[in-house]
């Protein structure tokens, strides 16, 4: 199993002064750990089960980019990119700029977008679920082909391209890999069984990871596609420390490294290959010592 780490949040002592020697500081203990990647939110406003909308929250590709250029191996996206935010053209642009300058380092992590709060703070168009649904699918058929360096006309609904050039083109080989996160059934896992690399699951626990994950594989088997293509990755959030104690600073719950190897473990047994997960704690020194002893002993699961 692979580990991800998710920064969701941003508001550390003495922000907004500390955020960037905070984040190259965690982004560099993450990679020196051992972690996969490195995940920020595609967000404007912090979201209301973490914090107040008025919490600092970071431009995801821009804090990536800042983060590319403290580490050297760590791979980079978001979780994940509403598709809302940003045009087709230009978002596929903003994430091949990111895989060139990091070295082959990035995903594509899109979904249909749901914060319609931030949407009318910064007056962002927010259609309705149909719709946007609508916009994602021209989204990755407009991924695929940029990311192939395809040039031809692309013409949807929604979307006219009329040379979607990509130069320079990625250098992640042997594709810029895409991760569609969600977990609707009858639309979201379709398209990861169509268009992903990777889906993106939260963690409703082994029992309903793994019916999310028998949905995708139904998919797969419709559309003819393998779904040994598809990296199986879950989102959840923990806290570590020593002894298991809640966090002095929040209160939160923690886990003692053989606690979260067990509930790593479990995802694992469902055939999850990558979990991504938020550390509350991750600014504080000597917790990417539990997270190297963490990632140490999940890696053969």
């Amino acid at each position: 199993m692979r580990l991800g780490l998710q920064v969701p949040f941003f508001s550390w002592p003495d922000s907004p002064a500390s955020i960037g020697p905070t984040l190259a500081r965690i982004a560099k203990d993450a990679e020196a750990a051992g972690m996969s990647s490195l995940w920020v939110m595609d967000h404007f406003f912090q979201l209301q089960m973490i914090g107040p909308p008025e919490l600092e929250m970071m431009e995801g590709y821009t804090a990536l980019a800042f983060a590319a250029a403290h580490t050297s191996t760590i791979e980079l996206g978001t979780l994940v990119t509403g598709v809302t935010y940003r045009h087709p053209g230009v978002l596929l642009k903003t994430v091949t700029s990111l895989d060139v300058l990091s070295g082959g380092r990035a995903w594509l992590g899109i979904g249909a977008a749901w914060n319609e709060e931030e949407h009318r703070g910064l007056g962002v168009p927010f259609p309705p679920l149909s719709e946007r649904f609508e916009r994602l699918e021209e989204t990755l058929q407009i991924a695929h082909q940029m990311r192939s360096g395809e040039e031809s006309a692309y013409e949807g609904r929604h979307y006219q391209l009329q040379r979607p050039l990509n130069s320079p083109p990625p250098l992640s080989r042997p594709r810029l890999p895409i991760m569609v996160g969600g977990s609707g059934e009858r639309k979201t896992l379709r398209m990861v069984a169509q268009y992903a690399d990777a889906c993106n699951i939260f963690d409703f626990g082994p029992e309903g990871v793994k019916a999310k994950y028998d949905v995708l594989e139904d998919h797969c088997q419709a559309l003819g596609r393998d779904p040994a293509q598809i990296e199986r990755t879950v989102i959840t959030r923990m806290a570590l420390s020593s002894d298991g104690q809640p966090l002095a600073a929040s209160g939160e719950e923690s886990l003692t490294v053989p606690q979260a190897v067990d509930k790593l473990a479990a995802l694992a047994e469902v055939g999850t290959q990558t979990v991504m997960f938020g550390l509350p704690n991750a600014h504080e020194e000597g917790v990417f010592e539990l997270v190297a002893d963490l990632v140490a002993q999940v890696g053969d699961l």
